[in-house]
């Protein structure tokens, strides 16, 4: 693993632009989908780029990506495009429904464009990038490579749970957003004005949090009642998810994911990736993961590289044949160093710390240790639907995700913290990260949110990674397993591991009021007291598994 600077440089000679030229297409079913062309005014072709957005092509997602007219400039037509429903195309949004199709109908159309050499690849961050993935599903003779950017690849658990639990936070921003703009089409200047309005102030305080006046007033605007009773997977959310589709999808077309600790959909990427590069196929697949959240590395600024040199170099790799910067097949930055490393593979969770503790966990007394503890122990949290145990940090905050000091919220009663000792050396922790708690409650449902933090020489509590599970009535709890988010951070000595257990983590997720009802169907109101029984020790052993290979803490 090493430092590597300066990363994805690449010179061009910049060629004349052309003024971008408004083009159409119709899909099968004669739905107009309007584009902007940009190509470079000169002779000759090129590899054509093409942006499907939801957002309106006339942004082209530059909160992302440089302008279009930056890579016609360096060689590239590039075609951006309002998907189905959106912009001043044609047709009804209805998220990922048409995407396959219409996403390959554009890439053959693309390629017949105007300066086209034939070959097209595909980019585009969120939902722009799960179109590119359902697309590639067709397999269109064009296509040549893509770049999904903090894209998922299963729609159920990258964009609307997470765990069992609905992403409130998340899944109800995007739902209003998406809503104004459908009323925005309809000129209906009331509605966009109150769903433009609750968009930047989520109404996670109303009656029923989860379902909020807002979105039971313009219903029809929006998908979101479809996806909130709808919590288990099943084959209407298989037809909107690449997941289902990767047997259909070649192995010839080059893969280059970018995703950010930070962003919510960084658990699917992960498995897209492994899925791809255990295929072996001809063209080459790389996974990036930077300190980034889901508005990409603009967020973070004065860090390199940017989405376009990341991309642009592996543009000019597969599609140009020139050289640029190859690196490892993984590339992940360390959160704590700020350096990047280049790995193989993502390493599993394997070695083991164990909770243990004097039944004070909920005082900070609790413990992460290399051996198993010789007694039982029980730790009890309450936790007050009331006062709900806030969201901090990480990859589900409703605003700016990131890493956020939650030491205060760490000394609340109704939080569980197990530390370790601090290390004596360098702690090097880089791929996958789980948790076995053997849990209990005296209500039939209940959540638990695990956070996984560095806590440093001066008291700051910093996440590194996090995990949530709903239990519903008759899960299994012995133990509950939860798939943490992986993580890349090499501690310094002084430092120590924590573990934090909660019930809840507010608004990130819903409230669970312990009775088995759904959000949608909870009031404020319903919401109960739940009292959750941790465990560990041999009988009950509760621990903490991170990636293999991992130096143990001191």
């Amino acid at each position: 693993m090493t430092h590597l600077a300066p990363m994805f440089h690449q010179s061009h000679d910049l060629l004349p632009v052309r003024p971008p030229e408004t083009v159409s297409m119709r899909t099968r079913d004669g739905v107009r989908l309007d584009a902007d062309l940009y190509r470079p005014d000169a002779t000759g072709s090129w590899p054509t780029l093409l942006l499907r957005v939801p957002c309106g092509r006339r942004t082209a997602l530059t909160s992302h990506y440089a302008h279009p007219r930056w890579y016609a400039a360096r060689g590239y037509v590039v075609v951006v495009q309002d998907i189905r429903g959106c912009g001043t195309s044609d047709g009804r949004f209805r998220p990922f429904e048409a995407e396959r199709e219409d996403g390959a109908e554009a890439v053959a159309w693309a390629a017949s464009l105007p300066g086209s050499s034939g070959a097209v690849a595909m980019y585009g961050s969120g939902y722009a990038g799960m179109a590119q993935w359902l697309a590639l599903a067709e397999a269109p003779a064009a296509l040549r490579a893509v770049v999904p950017a903090f894209a998922g690849w299963d729609v159920f658990s990258d964009w609307a749970y997470e765990g069992g639990a609905f992403r409130l936070a998340d899944a109800m921003g995007w739902a209003l957003r998406t809503a104004a703009d459908a009323a925005r089409r309809v000129e209906d200047g009331t509605g966009h004005r109150l769903l433009s309005d609750a968009a930047r102030s989520l109404p996670v305080d109303d009656e029923i949090p989860s379902r909020p006046q807002a979105l039971r007033d313009y219903a029809r605007y929006s998908h979101y009642d479809d996806w909130l009773t709808n919590p288990v997977p099943g084959p209407p959310w298989a037809a909107l998810s690449p997941k289902a589709m990767q047997e259909a999808m070649p192995a010839d077309v080059a893969v280059l994911q970018v995703g950010g600790w930070y962003d919510p959909r960084l658990a699917g990427m992960l498995d897209a990736h492994e899925r791809f590069a255990a295929r072996g196929g001809r063209a080459p697949v790389r996974l990036v993961v930077g300190s980034w959240g889901a508005d990409g590395p603009a967020a973070v600024p004065g860090q390199a590289p940017t989405l376009d040199t990341l991309q642009l170099a592996w543009f000019d790799r597969v599609l140009k044949g020139d050289g640029g910067d190859r690196g490892g097949p993984v590339r992940l930055h360390d959160v704590e160093t700020g350096r990047w490393h280049d790995l193989p593979g993502l390493p599993a969770a394997e070695a083991v710390l164990h909770l243990s503790s004097d039944g004070l966990a909920n005082r900070q007394g609790g413990r992460l240790e290399l051996e198993m503890p010789d007694l039982e122990a029980l730790d009890v949290v309450v936790h007050d639907p009331r006062t709900p145990v806030p969201t901090v940090g990480g990859h589900a905050v409703p605003d700016v995700a990131g890493r956020f000091d939650r030491a205060a919220v760490d000394r609340r009663p109704d939080v569980a913290t197990y530390t370790s000792l601090p290390l004596d050396e360098p702690l090097m922790l880089a791929g996958r990260v789980a948790l076995d708690v053997w849990v209990e409650a005296d209500a039939p449902s209940f959540d638990v949110s695990a956070v996984l933090s560095v806590l440093r020489p001066d008291g700051q509590v910093l996440p590194l990674t996090q995990g949530h599970a709903r239990v519903e009535p008759g899960d299994p709890t012995r133990p509950l397993t939860i798939a943490m988010r992986a993580v890349c951070a090499t501690l310094a000595p002084g430092s120590a591991l924590r573990l934090s257990l909660a019930g809840s983590c507010f608004p990130a997720y819903p409230v669970n009021p312990g009775t088995g009802a759904e959000p949608g169907e909870t009031r404020r109101v319903d919401a109960l007291p739940i009292t959750l029984l941790i465990h560990s020790g041999p009988d009950r052993p509760s621990r903490l598994r991170l990636p293999a290979g991992s130096p143990a803490p001191g």
